[in-house]
């Protein structure tokens, strides 16, 4: 019984140790919250005191904890500003298109098959250039036949010169013998009908030779009639005809018979061609400063001018026509480009 009483009072916990050892562990405690509590109060006084007055100095670079490094953000220098978008010009708007002064559909003046066509679209060319040719082959026989004709008018005339030779030697020696009463004054009278008839005949074979010459030219005039040629320097904007086709101009067109060979425009006489309408026409005058955009490119302002202010209005619209002529030429400005334009007040 003794032995199982010690052996129960080995197992018991002694209450003093843990009272004991409970009372340091309280302490700490107290004392660690103690010390968290007072630097939670001074940092809450400092951020206050900060916060109230924010001209105070900063903290010293001890008491900070250090920051993250990070890129910084470069500013924009003082010494180098941002580059300012024009100011916007302000008046009159009106909306047009980009039309050509000087724009033609090149044919030729008579009808004939084409044999060659020399440009394409986008071909710059300059006046008198040659854009395309007809087949002249019958006019050139044409050609050839007259020359033969000339050539045998001179060879007539050149053969009644020599007869006249002769004749006027006959006509001398019977004058001659009709002095020396050894002729009879019909053979003279015959001798001088002899000349008299070749010097006509030398006349008329003169005249023929001048009436072929005439024809000639104009036979060659229609050889190169065959010959389509540049109005003015400019740029063919669309090819109206193909090898083959008849060309005629006084055609109304269709199938295989064309009326041109291209179309030609002057891309130094383009110009905006706006419609103003009537109660506004007084804000507008010749000479004045405008802005025009372009639908294709609308950042781009172009110095421009009025050109002139045509006449008449439009009754079924009430608008009155207004030419703008652009102050430098550009390639960018192309025929029939929407374009908006503001009249500068």
């Amino acid at each position: 019984m003794s032995d199982r009483s010690a052996k129960l009072q080995s197992l018991s916990i002694d209450r003093s140790e843990d009272d004991a050892s409970s009372s340091g562990a309280s302490f700490g405690s107290l004392v660690i919250v103690a010390l968290v509590s007072a630097g939670l109060a001074a940092g809450g006084t400092w951020w206050f005191l900060n916060q109230a007055t924010p001209d105070a100095p900063a903290p010293s670079p001890v008491a900070q904890s250090p920051e993250p490094a990070t890129t910084p953000t470069l500013a924009p220098s003082a010494e180098t500003p941002a580059p300012a978008r024009p100011a916007r010009a302000t008046g009159l708007v009106a909306s047009g298109y980009v039309v050509a002064r000087r724009q033609a559909t090149v044919s030729a003046e008579i009808t004939g098959r084409i044999r060659e066509v020399l440009v394409e679209e986008g071909t710059v060319v300059e006046e008198g250039q040659v854009l395309a040719r007809l087949d002249d082959e019958r006019a050139r026989i044409q050609l050839d036949v007259l020359r033969a004709q000339l050539s045998a008018a001179n060879s007539r005339s050149q053969s009644f010169r020599a007869d006249l030779v002769e004749a006027q030697t006959v006509l001398t020696r019977a004058t001659a013998l009709a002095e020396r009463d050894f002729g009879s004054e019909a053979a003279v009278t015959a001798a001088q009908a002899r000349v008299e008839s070749l010097q006509s005949q030398i006349s008329a074979a003169r005249a023929d030779a001048t009436s072929i010459r005439a024809q000639i030219r104009s036979q060659e005039d229609l050889i190169d009639r065959h010959i389509v040629r540049s109005p003015f320097a400019g740029v063919v904007i669309a090819k109206n005809a193909q090898v083959g086709e008849i060309l005629s101009p006084a055609s109304a067109g269709g199938g295989f018979t064309r009326t041109g060979v291209a179309t030609l425009v002057d891309m130094a006489s383009l110009e905006i061609e706006v419609d103003v309408n009537e109660s506004q026409i007084g804000r507008v005058s010749a000479g004045q400063v405008v802005e025009a955009r372009l639908d294709a490119y609308p950042d781009w302002r172009i110095p421009s001018r009025v050109e002139a202010i045509i006449p008449t209005a439009d009754r079924s619209r009430a608008t009155i026509r207004v030419r703008v002529a652009f102050n430098e030429r550009d390639d960018r400005i192309l025929p029939d480009m929407a374009a908006r334009v503001t009249f500068v007040e």
